[in-house]
């Protein structure tokens, strides 16, 4: 039996109408470094419209790429919205990536045309030469004249493209399983691999950030994205937004802690999402020059574990709740977030606040223990996390990757527990895991507990080798300006927070710590460092 319903199919171009007609009167605010830049989402609407017409006569006529290489700005938000709806392929190029790896990206991509903001012409005229198949370059907030393009490829002004078009658009019915947008991993190990977005995909995933045991997004809310719109598709905000209408605050390139507390303080933004090293630095700044950040309702933390010291620092001393999620470019990436359940209440609700969260329930998981044998959801069988679902990769683009799909399931790489209620609990990445005398020791948790020492800003811990033990955990600590501790201090900090035999043996004082292109601390480079001795290790 069949049911009544319509199948109409779930497009961008839906998002995109609900967005800039009913919610027409919210906004995009982009911040410019002295003054706020105001668009109305029915302005976006037409402006979108107008990039639709614009690209068509640049040869995008089906699925071509249309990579941008910008920052969270308006003119990225109308990108984000003109490409798939017109039936053409969003191709979110990460600008932190080695120039080596965006040009493999881009011609593994096939990109046609890359919008390319004018802040980063400097950066983009470099690699442009190394671009096979990009035929097109507009240049957003800047002057395309500047960029020296190689034969055979045209460069364009946004703006310029833009005017005289029509401010209507006769978007296409598009499949709803058709790819809308890609995005590639990091590439930490290997080349970049490539996720391909269906219009599908996003449609539901947007919903799950609205809901309010995903992110919560009302029509109601400002959300100020500081996670890059190059990463993992901002995790899903742009989409979401327009969906309810919920006005948006783009930083542009102003990421550093005193344009986001300024922007906290003036534009009022509502929720904030960004990853925890961001949220460090918003946090010692407003210590030394507090500021009224009240309209914050919460703050989304992803892409690494939060510090429950940093979450605690939030909550107690500018009321602003912390909420921990999880996912990865593969899953969209919204796969768990963590709000507590409703007989939670005070201290009882930290553990659930610090997990990982509650998977969503369009996402299956299992965790898979040594031997391949699935565990128990008991909070405390660990095993490598596998998730499927409808928003969920089931392969790479172009790249049979046999070790990271097993029948629809994704190996994560992610090692921790499920409970009985469905919190993820994870204790490391595989690969990141300390084996020690045949014990593990989480290196997630060693660096949680350091960095609730007050005079430590950041910490990473890594296995390094070990004639005796195997591996034994080195702890690299960047402490905090006008700050002092020692490796005995932080050794004796330690104690009774975790097992003795788990303290570390081995310590770095860093001046930075190293961090990945999506703001992830790079413990690749770190064990690197150590190998080729260029640490100065203590010894307590």
């Amino acid at each position: 039996m069949l049911s009544t319903m319509h199948d109409g199919p779930l497009s961008i171009a839906r998002i995109l109408a609900q967005g800039t007609g009913p919610h027409g009167s919210s906004e995009v605010v982009t911040w410019t470094g002295a003054e706020p830049r105001r668009r109305s989402y029915a302005e976006v609407g037409r402006r979108v419209a107008q990039l639709a017409h614009a690209l068509r006569q640049l040869g995008v006529t089906g699925d071509q790429r249309v990579a941008t290489f910008m920052w969270n700005n308006a003119e990225h938000l109308e990108t984000y919205l003109a490409v798939p709806s017109m039936g053409a392929v969003l191709h979110t190029l990460n600008i932190r990536l080695f120039p080596e790896q965006i040009t493999y990206i881009a011609d593994h991509a096939e990109d046609h045309v890359v919008v390319v903001d004018g802040s980063l012409l400097p950066l983009f005229g470099k690699i442009l030469p190394t671009l096979s198949t990009v035929r097109h370059v507009i240049v957003a907030n800047g002057d395309a004249s500047a960029l020296e393009a190689p034969a055979g490829v045209q460069v364009h002004d946004y703006d310029q493209l833009l005017r005289g078009h029509p401010d209507t658009f006769d978007w296409p019915e598009v499949d709803e399983h058709a790819a809308a947008a890609m995005c590639y991993t990091s590439g930490t190990t290997g080349n970049p691999k490539g996720v391909v977005y269906s219009h599908r995909s996003i449609w539901l995933h947007s919903m799950q950030v609205c809901m309010s045991d995903g992110m919560g997004l009302a029509q109601s809310d400002r959300g100020l994205a500081v996670v890059p719109m190059f990463h993992a598709m901002s995790w899903g905000l742009p989409y979401a937004a327009l969906m309810v209408g919920a006005s948006l605050v783009m930083p542009d390139r102003f990421l550093q802690p005193e344009p986001l507390v300024r922007m906290l303080s003036t534009l009022h933004p509502t929720m904030a999402a960004a990853v925890p090293t961001i949220w460090q630095g918003v946090l010692q700044h407003l210590d030394a020059d507090p500021q009224d950040i009240s309209a914050l309702r919460e703050v989304v933390v992803g892409g690494s574990a939060c510090p429950p010291s940093l979450m605690r620092s939030f909550q107690e001393r500018y009321g602003v709740p912390v909420l921990h999620a999880w996912g990865m470019t593969e899953t969209s990436p919204l796969g768990s977030v963590a709000r507590p359940p409703a007989a939670a209440t005070g201290e009882a609700q930290w553990p659930y606040r610090e997990s990982q969260g509650r998977l969503s329930s369009a996402v299956e998981a299992r965790l898979i223990g040594e031997g391949g044998t699935e565990q128990p959801w008991d909070g405390k069988s660990v095993g490598e996390l596998e998730v499927r679902g409808p928003w969920v990769a089931s392969s790479y683009y172009r790249d049979d990757d046999p070790d990271k799909f097993d029948d629809g399931w994704l190996r994560t790489g992610d090692v921790g527990t499920l409970s009985p209620d469905g919190f993820l609990r994870l204790t490391d990445r595989a690969k990141d895991v300390i084996k020690s005398g045949g014990e593990w020791i989480s290196s997630v948790e060693l660096e949680n507990q350091i960095v609730a020492h007050p005079a430590v800003a950041e910490a990473m811990v890594v296995g390094v080798p070990d004639e005796k033990w195997d591996e034994r955990p080195l702890a690299a600590v960047v402490l905090l300006d006008g700050q002092q501790a020692d490796a005995a201090e932080l050794r004796e900090f330690l104690t009774g927070r975790v097992a003795k035999w788990q303290v570390p043996d081995h310590w770095a004082f860093l001046a930075e710590a190293p961090k990945t292109s999506v703001g992830k601390y790079d413990k690749k480079h770190l064990r690197k460092q150590h190998a080729e001795g260029g640490l100065d290790i203590k010894h307590a």
